[in-house]
């Protein structure tokens, strides 16, 4: 039997103010579409499989794989090629991915680097005008300059060579199929269409789908995606075309020729493209270590810190809705996101002190810092141990939404964390063969140095753009305990490790702490999740120090718990279309 939650949900729409021109991620607006949706606390139970994804049609793509004998990877390759269809303003063909998997056969956790990378052309004044003043963002998005090399087909393909059970093209069918004869508009997508339109109208291809007759797509209007349903088929027969083929040269066409803003990519950035195995970052917490991607991902260091600072702290001697619990957790995050903004890149590129950021002794004298019980006054990196010495400057880039994440866990017990992304809505604006390209690149910093220091995730040629995503596999006596991860643009790390705390520290199911209600700082101010309880804390936390913005946060958390007799429980964020499938 099928055990299923569907999210019904309320849609309201922000205002268009949160699209301004921003210099860093500091203020990065969340996704313009706010989902006021209701959900009972309980958690969906399943005994064999369980996916968790951001939409029915991947979640049900995904389902049928594992019902006819397909393994997690299988299923998720099916559901990341629906969600590119169904979902084209969070994920797809033109994005990239990271992946962090447990393989029950060896028992080893691997993660997967599916980055997009800039082109062998870039140099670090990529996104500086002739004076050399970093440009508007969206000045940098729209069009072909921010486009870099896609990562998602190649991942999916190494995945499926590595774990897959079904065939190839056979995954790729469900999507063919609903591309052919049309899915409805769902009423996110229809609402971040009718927001973007402007910026959409710049690109012929992306308003002839999204714009038709120049209006927006409605909410329940079918859309039908023949090209895109073409690029899948050439894909069955392997991902050659859209690396060394036809698809790549569209692609390449379509950034460097931008009448008004173009790119830099050529045909060797495609062929010369390689998913990369990288290192696990591990972060102890409550006697189980908290996995996820290492570098270019802040996601896995920075969820790490944040538990590792607050656990210092005994977070867990108070309950969720006391404001000391949030003094500490915040204030942890800011600690955190200080050290990613003057250490963290593509550390093939720049030195980092990846262990010394998480080593006791670090963590021990950053901890102290929050035995207080007001907010912190100043915030600054501190001085983790290094290999070897290294000088950089701070960080202002800025990385904003459109990312979706999956969880899936198969019959064998083999577990995928996936989050995928074309990083802002829509992308670059740029739709190729029926889908949207990314904007991967505004991920870098715009500026290269500070107070004469380079900055460590400057623009380098073939260099991967530092991410917040932050896919999590939690694991305790050697096995998986927890898969989880969300969209969100830098708040993701607040998400999941807000996530975490509310299943360890306070002993809440999964849907549960899913549902509670947001809270995260990053940088000074505290963004309270408007329309919920956490409103009350306001006041607390203004007498303790800090600047507090209510506003919507629009996660995308899905996860599955997988309890100590192997039963699953999973949940999906109410705040957006999410839904959990289980047998």
């Amino acid at each position: 039997m099928i055990k299923f939650l569907i999210l019904t949900t309320a849609f309201s729409i922000a205002t268009s103010s949160t699209f301004a021109q921003q210099a860093a991620d500091s203020v990065s607006p969340e996704a313009a579409i706010s989902l006021n949706a209701k959900t009972s606390g309980e958690s969906v139970k399943a005994e064999n499989w369980m996916v968790a994804v951001a939409n029915p049609h991947a979640a049900e793509a995904a389902a049928d794989i594992l019902r006819e004998g397909g393994s997690a990877v299988d299923a998720a390759i099916a559901a990341q090629a629906m969600l590119g269809l169904v979902e084209p303003q969070s994920s797809g063909l033109g994005g990239g991915a990271f992946v962090v998997y447990f393989d029950t056969k060896t028992g080893e956790l691997v993660t997967l680097d599916g980055r997009e990378t800039a082109p062998l052309a870039a140099t670090p004044k990529l996104f500086q005008n002739e004076n050399g003043e970093p440009l508007k963002f969206f000045s940098a998005v729209v069009g072909g300059r921010s486009v870099g090399t896609p990562g998602t087909p190649a991942l999916m393909k190494h995945m499926h060579e590595k774990w897959g059970k079904r065939s190839w093209g056979e995954l790729l069918q469900p999507a063919i199929d609903t591309a052919m004869k049309g899915f409805r508009v769902s009423p996110r997508l229809a609402g971040l269409v009718a927001l973007d339109k402007a910026r959409l109208a710049t690109s012929t291809s992306a308003a002839t789908y999204f714009l038709p007759d120049g209006k927006p797509v409605q909410s329940g209007d079918v859309l039908v995606n023949e090209p895109y349903a073409k690029t899948l088929q050439s894909l069955q027969s392997g991902i050659h075309e859209f690396y060394s083929g036809q698809i790549a040269k569209n692609i390449v066409a379509a950034v460097n020729n931008h009448p008004s803003n173009p790119g830099v990519l050529s045909l060797q950035d495609f062929e010369t493209y390689a998913i990369k195995t990288r290192e696990p970052v591990c972060a102890p917490f409550l006697g189980r270590n908290v996995c996820g991607m290492g570098p270019p991902s802040s996601g896995a260091l920075t969820v790490g810190q944040i538990l590792s600072l607050s656990e210092n702290a005994n977070i867990g001697l108070h309950p969720p809705n006391h404001p000391n619990a949030w003094r500490i957790m915040g204030d942890a995050a800011r600690l955190a996101f200080a050290d990613r903004g003057r250490y963290m890149a593509d550390s093939d590129y720049v030195p980092m002190p990846t262990k010394g950021l998480l080593k006791p002794d670090y963590i021990k004298t950053r901890s102290a810092l929050l035995g207080t019980e007001k907010a912190l006054t100043e915030v600054a990196p501190g001085e983790p141990e290094w290999d070897h010495a290294f000088l950089q400057g701070d960080d202002v880039s800025l990385e904003l939404p459109s990312t979706s994440h999956l969880s899936i866990v198969d019959v064998d017990g083999n577990a995928i964390s996936m989050t995928t992304t074309i990083e802002n809505a829509f992308g670059a604006r740029l739709m190729v063969d029926g889908f949207l390209l990314n904007n991967e690149l505004t991920d870098f910093s715009f500026k290269s140095h500070s107070d004469g220091k380079p900055i460590a995730n400057r623009v380098e040629p073939g260099k991967r753009p530092r991410s917040s995503m932050s896919p999590t596999i939690v694991m305790k006596d050697g096995k998986p305990e927890l898969i989880l991860g969300s969209p969100g643009g830098s708040r993701i790390i607040g998400y999941v490790a807000k996530t975490i705390i509310a299943k360890y520290q306070w002993n809440m199911n999964i849907q549960a702490a899913i549902n509670m209600p947001h809270l995260v700082n990053r940088f000074g101010t505290y963004d309270v999740e408007v329309g919920t309880d956490a409103e009350k804390l306001v006041p607390a936390l203004e007498r303790m120090g800090f600047e507090v913005n209510t506003r919507a946060l629009n996660s995308g958390l899905h996860a599955i718990a997988i309890n100590e007799d192997g039963t699953l429980e999973g949940g999906a964020d109410p705040r957006r279309e999410g839904i959990v499938l289980g047998e």
